[in-house]
């Protein structure tokens, strides 16, 4: 009988006390969500980003599906002449337009409108009041010095910032790791080169590059992001620098060089992977840097090209007409807001990245 429950008794010992232990990201996440100010600014930033990359369906001048007479329609994807709907021109339907609404409040018509029936670049042509207009049951944040629903360019101009924040910072990272690699792992002669390098380029005036190829070339978003990449991954190629130049030493990489493992292996295997800490963890705050870079020259007028929904351009617009506070007040909220945001969740990932922290 000892024989038979000797076997049971040590499976049932195994069974408890040899439980899988947690994986290193799940402990890591554990870590992250523990900071509840992080944690929830994740899900609040996730949820806005997704509601500013719908943006046509949230906040748009053209209903989402229409009936008239019958037939059915489209006008967000494809928007009719009005003579569609009754009117007397093949111009694209105005749907702000008092008959057209009336048109579709007849009986057996009807038209379901965004929550906020404004584009970025829609005037309104029938504003009851001048412009620029404050909040008011028609327009929530109010409306710009052209007539333009504030709301609307705050939910596209947050959209355009986060874009652009996410691009530059992929490219400012890629640059970043490449280049710190290169001069950790190799060191010698070739991490004195690229640091003489750096000297040199982080010494060129950023700011009159801009004003020059803002004059030279038309400005638009592709330009404005290869003019900042060109000096976004020098901060964070020093950070990576000096992991290689740490983790180089360390016998595992002795002992990878010692089984033959080419360069290439040892760097994207070993090396890479151990000093990627504090890659994620500046992830975050360049995207705050990025925010403001953007915001700043759209402010200056070095930014996107005219008419771009923009964060800078709204405060631009608010410096402009003081009188007008609902602009620069909502505008100043959202940026604010958005960087606030974007500094817990990298405190949060920070902490989720600390081996020193004690898990749950």
């Amino acid at each position: 009988m000892s024989t038979v429950a000797l076997p049971a008794q040590s499976t049932e010992l195994t069974t408890a006390a040899g439980a899988v232990p947690a994986s290193p990201a799940r402990r890591a996440w554990r870590r992250f969500a523990r900071n509840r100010l992080g944690f929830y600014s994740l899900i609040v930033f996730v949820a806005l980003t997704l509601v500013s990359l719908m943006a046509e369906v949230v906040s748009n001048d053209k209903p989402l599906l229409a009936k008239y007479d019958g037939q059915w329609f489209v006008p967000m994807l494809n928007n009719p002449p009005e003579t569609a709907f009754g009117g007397d021109f093949e111009t694209p339907t105005d749907h702000l337009d008092p008959f057209i609404q009336a048109q579709f409040a007849k009986p057996g018509n009807w038209a379901l409108y965004p929550i906020n029936p404004y584009h970025h670049s829609t005037i309104n042509y029938f504003a009851k009041v001048p412009n620029p207009a404050p909040p008011s049951a028609d327009n929530w944040m109010g409306t710009d010095d052209r007539g333009r629903d504030v709301l609307a360019r705050l939910i596209y101009g947050f959209r355009v910032s986060v874009l652009f924040a996410l691009a530059l910072t992929v490219v400012a990272v890629v640059l970043g790791v490449v280049t710190g690699a290169i001069q950790g792992y190799f060191a010698g002669k070739t991490d004195l080169a690229f640091q003489r390098f750096i000297e040199v380029w982080s010494a060129m005036p950023e700011l009159y590059l801009l004003i020059i190829f803002s004059a030279v070339f038309s400005p638009s978003v592709g330009l404005l992001l290869v003019l900042l990449s060109l000096f976004g991954w020098m901060g964070l190629s020093d950070y990576v620098r000096a992991e290689f130049l740490r983790n180089r030493q360390l016998d595992y990489v002795r002992a990878a060089r010692a089984l033959g493992l080419s360069h290439w292996q040892i760097i994207s295997r070993h090396v890479l992977p151990n000093s990627l800490t504090p890659v994620v963890t500046f992830l975050p705050f360049r995207m705050s840097a990025a925010v403001l870079a953007l915001t700043s020259l759209d402010f200056l007028g070095l930014g996107v090209p005219p008419g771009t929904p923009s964060l800078g351009e709204l405060l631009a617009q608010g410096k402009n007409n003081l009188d007008a506070w609902w602009i620069s007040l909502s505008t100043f909220c959202v940026l604010v807001g958005t960087l606030l945001l974007l500094t817990f969740m990298g405190d949060a990932l920070r902490d989720a990245l600390d081996p020193r922290k004690a898990d749950l």
